[in-house]
Order: C-alpha cells, then sequence, then structure tokens
C-alpha cells in the first residue's frame, strides 16, 4: 500500500478509536446524569429549600407557577393567604414562603443536558453527540470483515439489542 494511502475501513477505524476516546468524558456525565434523571420523581440527592419571596401582592394561584417556577395549586385560602403543596403566598403583602426539593448544583447543571431545547447552547452538543453515537454504531460495522466469525456474533448482538429495545418500550 502507497504510503499515505489508507483503505477506508482503516480510516474508519482510526476516527472511531479517537472519537471514541474524546466522547468517554461526555458519556460519562450523560450517564450519570441519566442515571439521576430515572430518580427525578423522588427526592433522591436531593436537598430542601426554603424559598422566601416578595412577588406583586393580589396574585392568584394560577399565577404563582410561573413566578415559582413550580406547580402550585391552591389547597385552601385563610383570610388573605393561599396554602399549596409546599408552601403559602400572602395576598395582602405578596411574601412567598415555599420549600423546593433541588438537586446539588454539579447534578442539576448535568440533568439540563437531557432537557436542553433549541433556545439552550447545550442543544448543539446533544445534537453532535447524537450524530456522534450514529457514527458510532455505524463505524462498529468496519471494525471487523463481514466472513469473520465475530462479526456475525456481532451482528446477532446488534439484533439483539434491537430487538431487546422495541420489546422494552412497548411493555
Amino acid at each position: 500500500m502507497a504510503k499515505g494511502k489508507t483503505r477506508f475501513p482503516l480510516q474508519i477505524r482510526i476516527i472511531h478509536r479517537y472519537l471514541g476516546y474524546f466522547l468517554s468524558g461526555i458519556m460519562m456525565v450523560y450517564a450519570v446524569s441519566g442515571i439521576v434523571m430515572i430518580f427525578r420523581e423522588t427526592n433522591f440527592l436531593k436537598n430542601e429549600v426554603v424559598l422566601e419571596q416578595q412577588l406583586e401582592p393580589n396574585l392568584t394561584g394560577a399565577e404563582l407557577s410561573p413566578k415559582l417556577r413550580m406547580r402550585v395549586k391552591v389547597e385552601k385560602e385563610e383570610g388573605d393567604v393561599l396554602y399549596f403543596k409546599d408552601g403559602n403566598y400572602n395576598q395582602k403583602t405578596g411574601v412567598v414562603i415555599a420549600t423546593k426539593m433541588e438537586l446539588p448544583f454539579v447534578l442539576e447543571k448535568m440533568e439540563r443536558l437531557h432537557k436542553a431545547t433549541t433556545n439552550s447552547p447545550l442543544y448543539f452538543l446533544n445534537i453532535f453527540f447524537g450524530v456522534s453515537l450514529l457514527f458510532f454504531v455505524l463505524s462498529a460495522f468496519w471494525m471487523y470483515s463481514p466472513k469473520m466469525p465475530v462479526f456475525k456474533k456481532g451482528m446477532y448482538f446488534a439484533v439483539g439489542g434491537v430487538i431487546l429495545t422495541i420489546v422494552l418500550l412497548f411493555v
């Protein structure tokens, strides 16, 4: 083979190798934040934070939700005070006292990776990561020649992974 010319499968393997090293850090962060997100409906790893905030007076329960960035469903009203699940709001003074369960700072930031929308600069990372993973899937098929037994066995595992995922999606 002439110097400087490499076969396409070899180029794919080289890109696969170095991209894999580069993405290993990103994959670690996504893995940890993904595991944490599984428990988002629980208080696992969360700390209770008491929020005391001055808002405008005379707000309704529906107007409180966007201001507090939490669901507010008024359970009872006594005089000027609206009581909801995690706190209360004084309509006369505008003072809100509420408790929130929040992840530690670093885990909260990591969790935002999974929640990124087009309004967040993180979505570029998500797109890059998704495209890179798709490349990993496709380039894995160039690791071995289709005639080798390890390739054929790998195909069984790939089909098994697809079937398992489809089954779990519909269960």
